[in-house]
């Protein structure tokens, strides 16, 4: 059995305007400059985390999180988009016989309610993401509660993601990785990062998890 697990953002959907408006509005409500032009870096990574990379003080870190999930669960969450194909693509892997997993830092209380408005959670088997504390919001803690619930043995699973955070993750558990380009990261942190290979389209999806992940003949 082979199992494919699957960022959400910047892998399956294009959260990139929600993401960036909720933190926007949370810098704000704290008296920070928003981001400008350059922020797509803030998709994918824990807030924590991004929230740190800014230099905001570690005891501002809840509150400007919570600003945040005020505009998210505003409405923010839902401006957001499939890439194309992806339906299809996910529609492929599980006709073929894969069992698909989220595996997203977002909080899994936003990411379930994601993957049903747009029609993701149709196929998948297992959802799995962060606690709105921050737990299991690191892809390495992530995948390894995913490989431990699953009962699958990292070699016969594959991660699929469009950041470094991604790959890393993949790696620390023995799993190979797939970085997503059209998402939100670059081919060189991809590639630095290790992935095992490139997906330039969501479309690639099928093709190049089964070049990477055989099944078994029943």
């Amino acid at each position: 059995m082979g199992f494919v697990f699957l960022d959400l953002d910047g892998t399956l959907t294009d959260s990139g305007p929600g993401i960036i408006n909720s933190f926007n509005y949370a810098l704000g409500q704290m008296g920070y400059d928003d981001l400008g032009d350059d922020a797509n870096w803030v998709v994918g990574p824990s807030l924590w985390d991004s929230l740190t990379k800014l230099g905001m003080p570690a005891e501002l870190h809840d509150e400007t999180v919570a600003h945040y999930r005020d505009a998210y669960r505003g409405g923010e969450m839902f401006n957001n988009r499939l890439y194309d194909g992806v339906l299809g693509q996910l529609a492929d892997l599980k006709s073929r016989g894969y069992r698909l997993c989220l595996a997203t830092s977002k909080p899994i209380a936003y990411a379930g309610d994601i993957a049903a408005r747009f029609g993701v959670s149709d196929y998948l088997d297992y959802e799995f993401g962060s606690e709105l504390d921050g737990t299991r919001s690191d892809k390495t803690e992530l995948l390894a509660y995913g490989l431990a619930q699953t009962g699958c043995d990292p070699r016969d699973a594959i991660m699929i993601g469009d950041r470094h955070y991604d790959v890393i993750g993949a790696r620390n558990n023995g799993m190979v990785c797939l970085g997503a380009l059209y998402g939100f990261g670059t081919l060189d942190e991809l590639t630095t990062a290790g992935a095992a290979d490139i997906l330039h389209s969501a479309t690639d999806m099928a093709a190049v998890v089964t070049k990477h992940l055989k099944l078994e003949k029943p």
